[in-house]
């Protein structure tokens, strides 16, 4: 990709994919597929378990704020991607990068507590289900939930606030798909080693909270084999599947990128292996 008046410009150029025409077409189409699949998806969750009363429990309940939460990381970063796709030149304003900065972290970072919340009250349906309406009260099952958006959003406020002061030194060319923590820490002119520690040190902390599924998991094993209990095992399993694919989509992603050294962008394109991986997150 040509990109002219580098340092003129007051925002961030995106390498992102290949340039090759047939290649970015595909890829608009692939991803504005699946980008209206999890809108409808997500959008049809809230708005049944809003209408039908039989879905006026805490599970779904939870399931409401999950598909929110889907709906908005995955809106903070697909139609800037979509449009860039389409466009000669893939720009974002350094307002928008700080944006995408902060909603991804904060949208990531809310999920897994709230996969971690979600654990806990499978594991009370599962093993204490007489104290279940009790346990799991509406009064707290809103509790929880508040928790939960207020700890990812002001960990992600202090996380973003602590990357944008780290100075970029006129670099301005992010060999990414859109901004993300780890790749403009790489632009920085500076020694970052204590944002790469806090951020690994947060990240490893969200990525082993919703491993504490592994407690209802594990009842739930014990309850295989009584096969009056199986139907009340089909979900929780589910869940701990889609725990086990973020948990391990997200120490894929961040593992390579936050380890290795610094080094600058390079001139020519990279492995795009983060970026599918990236995607698949989105969508």
């Amino acid at each position: 990709m040509v990109i002219p008046n580098v340092s003129s410009f007051d925002g961030f150029f995106l390498l992102g994919f290949s340039e090759q025409p047939l290649l970015k077409m595909t890829l608009f189409v692939i991803i504005l597929f699946f980008y209206l699949l999890t809108l409808l998806g997500n959008i049809a969750i809230i708005i049944l378990a809003h209408l039908d009363p039989r879905l006026h429990t805490p599970m779904y309940f939870f399931f409401t704020h999950l598909s929110l939460m889907d709906l908005c990381y995955t809106t903070s970063t697909v139609p800037q991607l979509l449009f860039n796709l389409q466009g000669p030149e893939k720009t974002i304003t350094y307002g928008g990068c700080v944006g995408q900065l902060y909603v991804s972290l904060a949208m990531g970072s809310t999920e897994c507590i709230l996969l971690a919340v979600m654990a806990v009250d499978r594991y009370v349906a599962v093993c204490w289900p007489l104290h279940y309406t009790v346990l799991m009260h509406p009064c707290i099952s809103w509790q929880m939930v508040a928790i939960t958006w207020l700890t990812g959003l002001v960990s992600s406020l202090v996380q973003t606030v602590l990357i944008a002061q780290v100075p970029l030194c006129g670099r301005n060319v992010i060999d990414h798909i859109f901004c993300e923590v780890p790749v403009v820490l790489k632009l920085a002119c500076v020694d970052t080693t204590f944002n790469q520690m806090e951020l690994f040190l947060v990240s490893a902390f969200l990525l082993l909270v919703p491993l504490s599924f592994l407690f209802p998991t594990s009842a739930l094993l014990r309850l295989c084999g009584r096969s009056s209990r199986m139907k009340a095992a089909k979900r929780p399993l589910g869940l701990a599947l889609h725990i086990w694919w973020w948990c391990f989509s997200c120490m894929a992603l961040l593992w390579p990128l936050i380890c290795s050294p610094l080094q600058p962008p390079p001139r020519t394109r990279t492995s795009s292996w983060p970026c599918s991986i990236e995607l698949s997150l989105q969508l």
